[in-house]
């Protein structure tokens, strides 16, 4: 079981705001993030961030950072995941803090750092999500298109933002089938020669109780540039789902 972080206590539990198409409610008693509110060193097993971040800062705790609210781009964007705090970035952490009744400022402070230490696991993948459901292809994440390192952090990526897209519907479970394949693995299951998952941009999730026509719907709010799903050949039966450069999204059935 995950231990909790030291301090975890002091973390705002506000209720979580209403989260629908792209649209976000805040409580209204929430302080902001840019309130003195005492120091941000609470130790985490995973990462552990020591001062506030705000547009403007870089480096690898804004990385870290965007790698949490990747699935709060707003509807149709994806955020880099650069290191860089820009308005992208800040305006995904407002979303963030705005979707679990934070102060929505978009400043990244002691609030949102607690939420975030709550909602992982050691080793840093959300508490919903593993590395074993979005790789069921090897145990060491080679043979495809990157580095096994690289596929490895597109996956971590990837589950930040389903784990956003279920905090949206409701926190009901997400039923993923699988993830990451090698080139072998995506040939042996007949994947598109250019396919997503080679790279661990990728989800295939089952209807689980959403329906797929949902899970494709809101996907479009929570950083997906790749949305397949009924309608679309070969999706009948699941909704696919992917980061990546450009934008195509097909689910004729499902009115995307």
């Amino acid at each position: 079981m995950r231990s909790r972080p030291i301090g975890f206590l002091l973390a705002s539990l506000a209720g979580a705001a209403l989260v629908l198409g792209g649209t976000t409610t805040a409580t209204a008693t929430a302080a902001p993030e840019s309130a003195p509110s005492g120091s941000v060193g609470t130790a985490d097993a995973c990462y552990t961030w020591s001062g506030t971040l705000r547009e403007g800062s870089s480096g690898e705790a804004v990385r870290q950072l965007q790698i949490r609210v990747a699935g709060y781009p707003g509807t149709g964007n994806q955020i880099a995941i650069d290191g860089v705090f820009g308005p992208a970035t800040k305006a995904a952490v407002t979303r963030f803090q705005a979707a679990y009744g934070l102060g929505a400022d978009g400043i990244a402070g002691t609030q949102t750092f607690n939420k975030i230490y709550q909602l992982q696991d050691n080793d840093c993948t959300p508490v919903n999500f593993t590395y074993a459901e979005l790789n069921r292809c090897n145990s060491d994440w080679s043979g495809g298109k990157v580095s096994a390192a690289t596929a490895r952090a597109n996956a971590l990526v990837t589950m930040w933002k389903l784990q956003a897209m279920r905090h949206a519907m409701g926190d009901r479970p997400i039923t993923v089938n699988g993830g990451f394949r090698s080139v072998s693995c995506n040939s042996a299951v007949g994947g598109a020669a250019n396919s997503r998952h080679m790279y661990g941009h990728a989800a295939d999730l089952g209807a689980g109780p959403q329906g797929f026509c949902a899970l494709a719907q809101a996907a479009r709010n929570h950083g997906f540039t790749e949305i397949l799903g009924p309608g679309y050949p070969g999706h009948n039966d699941h909704t696919h789902v992917a980061g990546g450069s450009g934008r195509f999204w097909s689910a004729p059935s499902c009115g995307i």
